[in-house]
């Protein structure tokens, strides 16, 4: 009786899998189809962009452009100083976007998609591995179990048995784009697959131990802040610990808001530390980045104060440091 029980479960557990599986197919599918119907493409990606923004943005455009020589295709958004060894974006015109088809990579939701003219568009489609809070497109692909969405790209890519396609030029942004998610594999979303997709970009010319140095090289302008949060991080014995940076802090280490932003993980390897919030004033707003370790998931913070993100590492912005404060207890009360 026990050994049929088992068995019944583990048969609705495969069937529930085969299921998802057959979904997350069909909708690749309908992805491509739109792809193979329009002549003009514009890629975007998320406000503020990491690695795998970027990497995610540029390794489908490298593809399509390889498979479909002859469309239109185009990766936009704002360029981000540190990451513009990766790739750069394209500068297009309105009329580009009359009967265009946009493909928005790695973005829950759709205030924060960098460059608002998306919605010129005729179609809108989403990929994306962040929980979804906001299905802005007309097709939604949105696969929460991968590392991030440049693993999700290639998994796209090997789906139609193109890996005959991926050169090292889009290997090279996929792997960036996976390292840069998984902190250099060490975050808890790096999966067995992820570890051999990552694997089989390797096998591609590019230079990564160059690219990884590239990754994590830092201006020597910005070394004195780094000391400064080094000094100045607030850590309670529940193993909360939070920064402040004030537009003060600043001016007086002459960096600029994104720069500041790079040292998230500057406290992350403090003994009994649990979860870390790095807020930036930037103005019109404080950005606070959310970071826990293990099983502690934050998310829900995250989106409890119109933020959201992983359960491990979430964003939220709030509008003075006494709302940050309230954050904070929010945080703390996680512990």
């Amino acid at each position: 009786h026990v050994r049929s029980r088992r068995q019944r479960q583990m048969c609705i557990r495969d069937r529930s899998f085969i299921k998802g599986v057959n979904k997350m197919e069909n909708i690749m599918n309908k992805i491509m189809l739109e792809i193979e119907q329009n002549e003009t493409i514009v890629i975007h990606r998320h406000v503020r962009p990491d690695p795998d923004a970027i990497g995610s943005q540029l390794g489908l455009k490298y593809y399509l452009k390889k498979k479909y020589p002859n469309k239109r295709i185009y990766a936009v958004g704002e360029n981000e100083s540190s990451l513009e060894f990766i790739g750069n974006m394209d500068i297009i015109q309105e009329e580009v976007y009359q009967d265009a088809l946009v493909i928005v990579c790695d973005t829950a939701n759709a205030p924060r998609i960098d460059d608002q003219r998306y919605q010129m568009a005729s179609e809108v489609l989403k990929i994306d591995h962040h929980p979804a809070t906001d299905q802005y497109g007309d097709i939604n692909f949105v696969n929460t179990k991968a590392s991030s969405t440049s693993e999700i790209i290639y998994d796209f890519i090997t789906h139609f048995n193109d890996e005959h396609i991926i050169d090292e030029k889009v290997a090279r942004v996929l792997y960036l784009g996976i390292v840069g998610d998984t902190g250099r594999f060490l975050f808890n979303n790096t999966t067995q697959h992820t570890m051999t997709v990552a694997g089989k970009l390797l096998s591609f010319s590019f230079d990564h131990n160059a690219e990884l140095n590239k990754m994590s090289e830092k201006d020597t302008k910005l070394l004195p802040f780094q000391g400064y949060v080094l000094q100045n991080f607030e850590l309670d014995n529940s193993g909360y610990c939070q920064v402040r940076i004030t537009k003060h802090i600043l001016e007086e280490f002459n960096i600029q808001p994104n720069e500041a932003s790079q040292f998230v993980n500057t406290i992350a390897d403090i003994r009994g530390l649990k979860i870390w919030m790095f807020g930036v004033d930037e103005g019109n707003q404080i950005r606070c980045r959310l970071r826990s370790k293990g099983s502690i998931i934050i998310n829900d913070v995250a989106n409890d104060f119109g933020g959201g993100g992983h359960p491990n590492a979430s964003g939220v912005s709030v509008y003075s440091w006494e709302e940050f404060e309230k954050l904070a207890d929010a945080l703390r009360a996680k512990l």
